[in-house]
């Protein structure tokens, strides 16, 4: 019985949490936006208001499921466009997430921090409507728009427990 006790007792020191442990700063944040534009587009027909990606486009939203890999998301957002809801798919289906369809003229940024408090989320966008939505959360005019040419940009948003709201802009090609 001695024996027993000075098992469990080892074992009790040695091991005191099998649970991962959470630091400070983990702790404190309260909701973190992932914002990225649409991967490369067919531009072959100047008309198309509404194209699909190319084979690039299509290896690059993959990219970006490969990019989140360590990373479970809450929640999806993709305008409503072939070109957003592809580059979403990768990630959302990574995730058994479905992609919510947001329209930025319509978006009301209060109501969309309340609806996503306390988890992680994708939005995926345009050139001119990633870092306006990106402003939005920060409420500061910050980033300008995207160059034509570049599909690359990854905005994180993190919005802690003491109303402290921090940006970090990252290519990742």
């Amino acid at each position: 019985m001695k024996k027993i006790i000075l098992i469990l007792l080892i074992t009790l020191v040695a091991f005191p949490s099998c649970k991962e442990k959470t630091s400070e700063k983990d702790e404190n944040i309260i909701a973190t936006y992932y914002l990225i534009r649409h991967a490369e587009k067919d531009r072959g027909d100047k008309k198309n208001k509404d194209p699909h990606l190319t084979t690039i486009g299509r290896q690059r939203a993959n990219n970006w499921k490969k990019h989140f890999k360590d990373i479970t998301f809450d929640a999806v957002y993709s305008t409503d466009y072939n070109r957003t809801k592809e580059t979403a798919t990768p990630t959302a289906k990574a995730n058994d997430l479905i992609i919510h369809i947001y329209k930025p003229l319509d978006n009301n940024i209060e109501e969309f921090i309340e609806k996503t408090k306390g988890k992680t989320v994708l939005i995926v966008g345009h050139s001119n409507t990633t870092p306006k939505f990106v402003n939005e959360l920060l409420g500061e005019d910050k980033y300008d728009d995207i160059e034509d040419h570049n599909n690359a940009n990854l905005y994180k948003v993190t919005f802690t427990k003491d109303g402290n709201k921090t940006s970090e802009l990252s290519v990742i090609n």
